[in-house]
């Protein structure tokens, strides 16, 4: 029988496998470990790439909850200025009925009373609700929150450049003017 063997007749047999890393020197450093340190390194700056996006992520949920909130508020407040805008004619009805009724002497009339009781009702829970009227009648003209529909001459000489009357009176909802007052001012 014959002997197989893988290496060719003419070669001789190498016995001596051990050769090989016998001829590595000793201060050269494992190549794997080297990949675990790169590899340790890799997941480290991957770590801390996940760790900064998840700062930014919560960063921006934090601040989506608090202008979503915001803006629910923004969005009750001019919904109640668009309610109370739609108002003030009404209550200057009434204001208009009770300067009538005061100048042709009729305070002593029950639906007099009655209306006076109602617009006071009325004024009050706007007045809860934040409103405040404008009434400028003597003070300095100031474009920021008065609007001048005529000018007339002052009748005396401190009544100049300040408002003489006010044909319709402005407010305030939560310091915001919602209606300019207009007015006459004296020149």
């Amino acid at each position: 029988m014959t002997k197989n063997t893988d290496q060719p007749a003419n070669e001789p047999l190498d016995l001596d496998t051990d050769t090989h890393e016998q001829e590595m020197p000793m201060d050269q450093e494992d190549p794997t470990s080297e990949d675990n340190r790169e590899s340790e390194d890799s997941r480290e700056s991957e770590t801390e790439d996940l760790k900064d996006k998840y700062l930014r992520l919560f960063a921006e949920f934090d601040n989506y909850k608090k202008r979503t909130i915001r803006e629910r508020l923004d969005l009750m407040k001019s919904a109640s200025q668009a309610m109370m805008t739609a108002i003030l004619p009404v209550l200057d009805d009434f204001d208009r009925a009770r300067k009538n009724a005061e100048s042709q002497g009729k305070t002593e009339d029950p639906v007099l009373e009655g209306l006076l009781l109602v617009y006071h009702k009325l004024y009050g829970i706007l007045k809860n609700k934040g409103l405040e009227d404008m009434d400028p009648t003597g003070e300095p003209f100031d474009p920021e929150f008065h609007e001048a529909i005529t000018e007339i001459p002052a009748p005396t000489p401190e009544m100049k450049g300040k408002v003489i009357d006010t044909i319709e009176k402005g407010y305030r909802l939560n310091d915001k003017i919602i209606r300019y007052a207009k007015v006459v001012v004296g020149s």
